[in-house]
C-alpha cells in the first residue's frame, strides 16, 4: 500500500539530521540513558507527530525532552510535562485517555494533531532560533497536508513565534505581530491562534501554569471550535 502524504513527511522527519547540534545531543543521550531507564532502548532521533489527520485543531509545542519523547519516540510522551497536557486533553475530550507513556499505549486523539517548532531533543530544552528555522519547512508542510487544521494552540512563547514564523512562509500576514500571553488570541489567515503557557515541570510545580488554567485554554479551544 502507498504511503499517505503525511505518512511520507513523517518519514522524512525522522531521517533528518541537517542540525550537528542537535543530532550530537539526541544520540549522545540515547546512548548514555538516564538511569531510570537504562534498561529501555531510546529513540534517539527526530520525534514525528502525532493525532489525527482531519483534525481542526493543532496544539504546537517546543521540542521533545531528551528523556520522554527523545526515548519513546511520541511527542509528549513518557515525561510530566506530557502527563500534565494529556491528562487536560483527556478531561476535554480530545484524548481516549488521561496518560501517554509509550507509543503503544494506546493513546488516540479525537479532533486533535500534536507537533513541534523543533523535532529533535535540544540541550537544555533550549533550540536557537537557527535550529527552529531550520525545521520549520516540515511545519509549513505539515499544515498545509492538515487540511482541516482552523484552531492552532501555542504550547509557550517560542512555539507561539514558530507558528507565526511558519504561517509568514505559508502566506499568512498578520497586520501586526500579535504578543504571547497565556490565553492570548490572534486570527492569522483562516486560522485563530491560542496562546499557552507550556507546561513544563518549571511552570507547573511553581503554578505559573494550573489544570484550572490549561482547562479553561481548551474549554476555549472548543468554543472556538463549535462556529466552524
Amino acid at each position: 500500500m502507498t504511503a499517505l502524504p503525511l505518512d511520507r513527511l513523517q518519514e522524512r522527519i525522522i531521517d533528518c539530521r541537517q542540525c550537528p547540534r542537535l543530532v550530537a545531543w539526541r544520540e549522545q543521550v540515547a546512548a548514555d540513558r538516564r538511569a531510570a531507564f537504562r534498561d529501555e532502548e531510546y529513540w534517539g532521533r527526530p520525534v514525528p507527530s502525532f493525532g489525527e489527520p482531519k483534525a481542526r485543531l493543532l496544539i504546537t509545542g517546543l521540542a521533545p525532552a531528551a528523556h520522554g519523547g527523545n526515548r519513546t519516540g511520541r511527542v509528549f510522551t513518557g515525561d510530566r510535562s506530557g502527563d500534565f497536557l494529556f491528562a487536560a486533553l483527556h478531561r476535554a475530550g480530545f484524548a481516549n485517555q488521561p496518560h501517554s507513556r509509550c507509543a503503544g499505549d494506546g493513546l488516540k486523539l479525537t479532533d486533535c494533531y500534536i507537533n513541534a517548532c523543533v523535532h529533535c531533543a535540544p540541550p537544555d530544552n533550549k533550540p536557537t532560533p537557527a535550529e527552529r528555522d531550520g525545521c520549520l519547512g516540515y511545519w509549513v508542510e505539515e499544515l498545509r497536508l492538515l487540511k482541516k487544521v482552523r484552531v492552532i494552540l501555542c504550547l509557550g512563547g517560542f512555539a507561539w513565534d514558530g507558528v507565526l514564523a511558519g504561517l509568514r512562509r505559508a502566506g499568512h500576514v498578520p497586520d501586526r505581530k500579535p504578543r504571547f500571553g497565556h490565553g492570548a488570541e490572534a486570527e492569522v489567515g483562516p486560522y485563530r491562534l491560542l496562546g499557552c503557557y507550556h507546561p513544563s515541570q518549571q511552570n507547573t510545580f511553581t503554578g505559573r501554569l494550573t489544570s484550572a488554567m490549561l482547562d479553561d485554554v481548551l474549554n476555549r479551544t472548543r468554543v472556538c471550535l463549535t462556529g466552524l
